[in-house]
């Protein structure tokens, strides 16, 4: 597959990293040190902050902890892509990966591309529901070493949702680049159709390891090999 491109906008869950060390893994470690961290931390500003965000998005008082802890943690049960919950769980992170030994999971293959790419002279760029913090951990203690030379820019549900259109018009306009001269890779067929509409280039990977299925409205990839992108 090969396509023009200027910009590649990559997702990483289930797209060059396997869901399972998401779920399996971060999303563990995050759920139980929540509260020891919150205790530990709460008097720090940045914490403080999101404690208080998520006292309103709950709808409970900013000194009923134990209110914003549950909130917290209904909402990691649920999966939910809430941003005030995905930075806390990326300050957690940042101690697994900083003094842990945790490493982020990526496929082979999609590190292979990320070099293949950024040699042809593709900007990378992430956009994940997991917040800018923490995708800067993941990719600079990934299990390839440091990728984070790579990069080029990071975005999260900061910028808006990843189901919704606008979201990515924003992210050309910042990055600078027409929309039609940028490829989103996702496992997500709604991210996916979204970023079509914005007018961005689509393809989707459909890791059998993660139990992806195919969409009938977009490439199709089981991984990154033998996909180029032309400048």
């Amino acid at each position: 597959m090969q396509l023009r491109a200027d910009v590649a906008l990559i997702d990483i869950e289930g797209t060059v990293g396997s869901i399972a060390f998401v779920r399996d893994v971060l999303f563990p470690y995050a759920r139980d040190r929540m509260n020891a961290y919150v205790d530990k931390h709460q008097e720090d500003p940045q914490v403080r902050a999101l404690l208080d965000q998520t006292a309103r998005e709950a709808q409970v008082d900013v000194h009923d902890l134990p209110g914003i802890l549950s909130a917290l943690h209904a909402w990691a049960d649920e999966d939910r892509k809430v941003t005030v919950l995905k930075e806390l769980q990326g300050l957690i992170w940042v101690e697994g990966f900083e003094s842990s030994g945790l490493r982020g999971h990526l496929f082979d293959d999609a590190v292979s591309a990320l070099r293949r790419f950024h040699r042809a002279g593709v900007k990378l760029h992430v956009y994940s529901s997991g917040s800018v913090a923490a995708q800067k951990l993941l990719f600079g203690h990934s299990v390839a070493g440091d990728l984070i030379p790579l990069l080029s820019g990071f975005y999260d549900t900061a910028i808006g949702g990843k189901q919704h259109a606008e979201s990515y018009v924003k992210i050309a306009n910042d990055i600078g680049a027409r929309p039609e001269r940028i490829v989103f890779f996702s496992d997500n067929e709604r991210e996916l159709d979204a970023a079509h509409d914005a007018g961005v280039q689509t393809v989707q990977l459909a890791r059998p390891s993660d139990g992806t299925l195919p969409s009938p409205r977009h490439p199709v990839a089981e991984t990154f090999e033998g996909i180029d992108l032309l400048p």
